[in-house]
């Protein structure tokens, strides 16, 4: 296969060649693209249809959230079809290379018969942006609706290990103890370690299971997964006071330290030698939680060390946190980056009380309200460019991310003391009021901010 980079030269190509464009969105840890990799886009009738009736992109998700986030099918390998103008025509996930061919020869004669036709399909689905349909106020009874009392976390299956309903389910118990919520997290974070999810010999966490008792995981391990787990561990020992717990907070802290990267940050999976700006913000954000937990000042500021390595390499005054950097080529303008390294900063500045860490924190805050704050309050996704093409062009207002940007801007106007950040933090809780009910346990992250944001 002949892939090219997401870039506006291959769609002018497509619509000069009056091609539809087929995008793969792979990712290095995932063993299905390698295995799709391997036999589909091995297969010489798939190569050769490809090359004759389709302009081929080929887009990594880690470098590329927001195409990802626009086009994502149900999972990776994404495998989707285009118009030259970039709208989605169909697609899905796997493909084997008998269906791969049926599916190339459909697409592409329905193409050709009906270009006009295809190039008014309706764009993806933007699930995070506001709409004016009836608002259902997000609560703690929806979040915890789920939860599966035989095996522990939510839902049936596959089983992801969701954080955000845990630390809802602490902060919560810590207001007014309540047995069933420490049903909720010891029961999970139990059934998760001694299920098929954790890898005893790493000491790390797989990014899901397919069954609904957590065995037969996908046994990729991710950093902001095992980063998520580890802050999660960490208030658990230190919320119910579980040796247990301490025990697994320390393994994982353990797994988590061995994915530094010499030159600063940690790599984005266990096979990914590329280290991402949200990922390390995670990672250190948990192991100082992890450190303050065990008293252990040596883990504490090995994880400094590794994020100021970062920090000096990834950002720019003026410029903000570079979503990961290559060969000395910065490439960014994503909000997450730097709401994550924002919060990453605050925490060290509470640990260490050393004040360029709160000044830090503060100048990458005033480059996200200057580069990513949306009209209305809340905050745009990315950056736009004008070499955008197809669904890149469509600001979004990300839910998850906006919950965290209320989180970091209120932490920061406490730290800062500037009451100018506290309604940044308002407004951007306020502008995904609308969303967080329809995303079932993980409104948690919404009902989070509202703690930090102090409505109750």
């Amino acid at each position: 296969m002949h892939w090219l980079s997401w870039h506006p030269d291959a769609f002018a190509r497509a619509a000069r060649e009056r091609k539809p464009i087929l995008l793969s969105i792979s990712a290095s840890w995932c063993r299905a693209c390698h295995e799709m990799d391997r036999t589909t886009y091995m297969d010489p009738v798939v190569i050769d249809l490809a090359a004759e009736r389709y302009v081929a992109i080929r887009v990594d998700t880690d470098q590329r959230p927001d195409i990802n986030d626009r086009y994502n099918l149900g999972g990776w390998p994404t495998t989707a079809f285009l118009t030259p103008e970039g709208t989605l025509i169909g697609g899905g996930t796997y493909l084997d290379p008998t269906r791969m061919a049926g599916v190339l020869r459909q697409v592409a004669d329905a193409f050709t018969r009906m270009p006009e036709a295809a190039g008014r399909q309706p764009p993806a689905g933007d699930p995070d942006n506001p709409s004016a349909a009836a608002i259902a106020v997000a609560d703690a009874e929806q979040v915890f609706a789920t939860f599966d009392d035989a095996f522990g976390g939510f839902g049936i299956e596959p089983k992801f290990p969701l954080t955000s309903p845990l630390l809802l389910a602490m902060a919560l118990y810590r207001d007014r103890p309540d047995p069933r919520l420490r049903v909720i997290v010891e029961r999970t974070l139990d059934a998760m370690a001694d299920g098929g999810l954790c890898d005893r010999a790493s000491g790390g966490y797989y990014r899901y299971a397919t069954t609904r008792d957590w065995q037969l995981p996908h046994e990729e391990q991710l950093l902001e997964t095992n980063a998520r787990l580890l802050a999660t561990l960490a208030e658990a020992a230190s919320t119910f006071g579980r040796d247990v717990d301490r025990d697994r907070t320390r393994r994982l802290a353990a797994f988590v330290v061995s994915l530094a990267s010499p030159p600063g940050g940690y790599t984005g999976s266990a096979t990914d030698t590329r280290v991402f700006a949200a990922s390390t913000a995670h990672a250190t954000t948990a192991l100082l939680a992890a450190a303050e937990l065990a008293g252990d000042r040596a883990l504490a500021q090995s994880a400094l060390r590794q994020f100021e390595a970062f920090v000096l390499t990834a950002y720019r005054p003026g410029g903000g946190v570079a979503h990961f950097v290559e060969n000395g080529v910065r490439s960014g303008g994503l909000l997450a980056d730097h709401v994550c390294a924002g919060i990453a900063l605050l925490a060290a500045f509470a640990v260490t009380g050393d004040e360029p860490y709160r000044m830090m924190a503060e100048e990458v805050g005033l480059y996200a309200l200057g580069a990513f704050a949306a009209p209305g309050g809340g905050f745009f996704d990315r950056i736009p460019d004008a070499a955008d093409v197809g669904l890149l062009k469509d600001a979004r207002i990300p839910y998850g991310d906006n919950c965290d940007a209320a989180v970091f801007f209120a932490r920061l106007s406490r730290a800062s003391r500037e009451r100018a950040f506290e309604g940044v933090a308002r407004a951007a809780f306020d502008r995904v009021a609308p969303l967080a009910a329809r995303y079932g346990p993980d409104a948690a992250r919404w009902l989070l901010a509202a703690r930090e944001v102090r409505i109750r």
